[in-house]
């Protein structure tokens, strides 16, 4: 029988090249990713959001935003018309849909309503009106509100937004681009919200929110900025809450 030669003891391992870890998930070194999108990985990796959320069926992490706001403001409730501005891919529409217990057919839940509207198509959800249109169109706007006059006897009483745009790393103009989206969301708000209604939108720290903030006390009885515990520390977003309205100013 031949005898295979013996290794040599200098005969290193072959490497499997470096890896990088953060908590309890390491990931390979890939010299197709860039810096920025291993971070992101890894971030995502060990996100105990993330893993809730995939647990509990969620399409997204920012369902738990909203899951803490309303815990804190409770502004979601069946029997009401809410809709939800840039919804895709539906975290919030999921929990607002929970929450409205849309489709019952006892009680006040047979007169919840939940829109979701959207530029991408997003996967429907049972028994959620779905429009994949630009709100600030003004015939998405006569499409919604014929839709609210047919389904919904009160009018709209919730509006919700957690837009935001395709990140630039320039902080200042993604906090312009923000800032935009949700005076957007709050001049479609006054146009389609019933007295007494509210708007929760995502904004960013930055200075030109104190703008948003002067309109917004004057549409709405009662205006806050909630930090939920889901939101990363080290961003800068945080949640107006505008509950109470008395109609756009000047009218």
């Amino acid at each position: 029988m031949t005898r295979q030669p013996r290794p040599s003891k200098n005969t290193k391992k072959k490497s499997k090249g470096p890896q990088k870890k953060v908590g309890k998930t390491m990931l390979k070194d890939n010299q197709k990713r860039t810096e920025s999108s291993r971070k992101w990985l890894l971030r995502q990796l060990n996100d105990p959001y993330v893993t809730k959320a995939q647990q509990l069926g969620y399409r997204s992490r920012a369902a738990f935003k909203l899951l803490e706001i309303d815990a804190k403001y409770h502004f979601l409730k069946v029997g009401i018309t809410v809709i939800d501005l840039g919804a895709a891919p539906g975290g919030w529409t999921q929990v607002a849909a929970q929450k409205l217990k849309v489709g019952a057919s006892k009680g006040n839940a047979a007169g919840s309503h939940l829109i979701a509207v959207d530029l991408s198509d997003m996967t429907p959800l049972k028994d959620v009106t779905m429009f994949t249109a630009d709100f600030t169109e003004q015939s998405t706007i006569q499409a919604i509100l014929k839709d609210v006059a047919t389904k919904s006897a009160g009018g709209v009483d919730v509006i919700l937004s957690d837009m935001a745009a395709p990140a630039s790393g320039m902080t200042d103009v993604d906090h312009i681009r923000i800032m935009n989206l949700v005076e957007a969301a709050y001049e479609f708000a006054c146009l389609v919200l019933k007295p007494g209604g509210t708007f929760v939108a995502k904004v960013l720290q930055g200075g030109t929110e104190a703008t948003l903030l002067t309109r917004l006390k004057k549409s709405f009885a009662k205006v806050n900025h909630f930090k939920p515990p889901a939101s990363r520390k080290d961003s800068a977003e945080v949640y107006v809450v505008a509950q109470g309205f008395r109609g756009s100013p000047g009218k």
